[in-house]
């Protein structure tokens, strides 16, 4: 729409607005207060009872919203109201509607109270029969051509608030995440796990090989990150006497972004005292499983066309023998020279492949991300993942080089990581100190060493088991949306240009 056009409509609708003050309406009311919601009133007047067209009934309603559609037809006028819930016609009528002529000031998009009685219509629809109309806000801007939705994604993302306003299935998307969330929430409650908030702002980042955001505290003069994971404030938790912790909140990693990452985006963290990777393993599977069953009513959906079954037991495989087994690697996978040695002759060494000279961590994530995660498609566990890769784990009791670890993944997805957590003080200290040297030779995604939280060690964590687990991976698969932009309700975007 051009900016001629909008300020047209814009200056037509302000008229309107003086119109309907002029009638005697309120131009901004305070407050308004619905007796019923749509979705409701549909439930209960239209399924259950399932009536016969011309159907009229003695309950009178009061329901506001947003004007969806309008219809104007001289004498009398339909009206679309959209409110938290769903939608509901009304029918406003020069003989039976209070100030009828007022409503032919109203526009798509105004905010609307109507009350009257129910009625069905010839065409089996509900509809409110109006005895009166309030305005509650006027709308200045025309809302978008396309009442079914924006196709242009980036007006999406930018402007959430039109995508909310015309698109069910975006409010749908949000509504199942927050549910989610509160599923998950009362689950870890009834286990006894206390909810807490650890900071935002890090003199130290740490807890996840990642590059931060840094900005300066001017009071305190000195640097400080926004933090890249929940973690080591949580075990600090643990030291100090907590055996059960959760905290479900934001990230910030100053990373690369697609349809599986954002800069910003949330995590539930969690620490259970007494506990191994196999518990949290048996945790993970028993909360998603009813979690997917009470906000779908099954244990299988459909995402992106693909069915998907979260019934237990999901699979288990190992993540050095899958990964030997799909790259085709016959020797010890966690002999590293060797697996260099297969790297300089299976992967050329050009840009965006493994590189036989990279740190080995590296090359092991590279790998399992080439041969083995895109190819997982029904919720499966990987299991017992190389040490080199896995700074904060337990070294697994009864396999050398490997960890006690494992991660849920779903439609090539990593949706979580879990470890019977490392708490001997001297041996996180040798790691730490490792992944200092790769920060110092330029790997700027090893966090620096925290020597904060190994004093803390050295008091003494008790045996534990720990959990990450990314909600808005959940809830793309929840809401069968391909991008995590699509369940972020402000993903990052670059600013646009004036």
């Amino acid at each position: 729409m051009s900016n001629e056009s909008l300020n047209e409509q814009r200056q037509q609708r302000l008229e309107n607005l003086q119109a309907l003050t002029e009638a005697g309406f309120e131009a901004y009311p305070y407050s308004f207060t619905p007796t019923h919601y749509a979705e409701p009133l549909q439930k209960t007047y239209k399924e259950e009872k399932n009536p016969e067209p011309g159907t009229t009934f003695d309950e009178h309603v009061t329901v506001a919203g947003r004007v969806m559609l309008l219809r104007a037809m001289g004498k009398a006028t339909f009206l679309t109201i959209q409110d938290t819930t769903g939608r509901i016609q009304a029918y406003l009528q020069k003989d039976s509607t209070e100030n009828y002529e007022a409503s032919k000031k109203l526009d798509l998009g105004d905010w609307l109270e109507v009350s009257g009685n129910l009625f069905i219509t010839k065409t089996g629809e509900l509809t409110i029969k109006a005895s009166k109309f309030r305005p509650l806000v006027k709308s200045l801007r025309p809302l978008p051509d396309k009442f079914h939705g924006i196709a242009d994604k980036e007006v999406r993302y930018r402007q959430r608030y039109l995508d909310l306003m015309v698109n069910p299935e975006v409010r749908r998307a949000f509504t199942l995440r927050s549910k989610a969330i509160s599923f998950i929430r009362n689950y870890l409650d009834d286990l006894g796990f206390i909810e807490v908030e650890t900071p935002v702002l890090q003199a130290v980042p740490g807890g996840a090989e990642a590059r931060p955001f840094k900005t300066h505290h001017n009071t305190l003069e000195h640097d400080f990150h926004l933090r890249i994971s929940l973690e080591l404030y949580l075990k600090r938790l643990i030291v100090g006497g907590f055996d059960a912790v959760y905290e479900i909140g934001r990230n910030f990693r100053n990373e690369g972004m697609s349809h599986k990452h954002n800069p910003e985006y949330t995590m539930l963290e969690l620490y259970w005292v007494g506990k191994d990777y196999i518990d949290i393993l048996n945790l993970v599977e028993e909360m998603y499983s009813k979690l997917i069953l009470k906000l779908t009513g099954s244990m299988k959906i459909t995402y992106q066309g693909q069915e998907l079954d979260f019934t237990p037991p999901w699979p288990r495989i190992d993540y050095t023998s899958e990964l030997a087994k799909r790259a085709g690697i016959s020797f010890d996978f966690v002999d590293e020279e060797k697996l260099r040695a297969w790297v300089r002759e299976h992967h050329a060494n050009v840009e965006g492949v493994v590189l036989a000279d990279e740190p080995i961590n590296q090359i092991y994530n590279k790998l399992y991300d080439i041969y083995v995660e895109p190819h997982l498609v029904q919720p499966t566990f990987v299991m017992d993942h190389p040490l080199a890769i896995s700074p904060l784990s337990k070294k697994h009791r009864s396999r050398p080089g490997l960890v006690e670890r494992f991660e849920p993944v779903c439609m090539g997805m990593e949706l979580g990581n879990a470890f019977s957590e490392l708490n001997d003080a001297l041996d996180q200290r040798e790691r730490f100190e490792e992944q200092e040297k790769l920060r110092d030779a330029g790997d700027d995604e090893k966090p620096p060493l925290d020597e904060d939280f190994l004093t803390a060690l050295e008091y003494g964590m008790p045996p534990t088991g720990g959990l990450g687990l990314g909600i808005d991976r959940l809830a793309i698969l929840l809401a069968d949306v391909p991008s995590i932009r699509d369940v972020i309700l402000f993903p990052l975007l670059k600013p646009e240009k004036d």
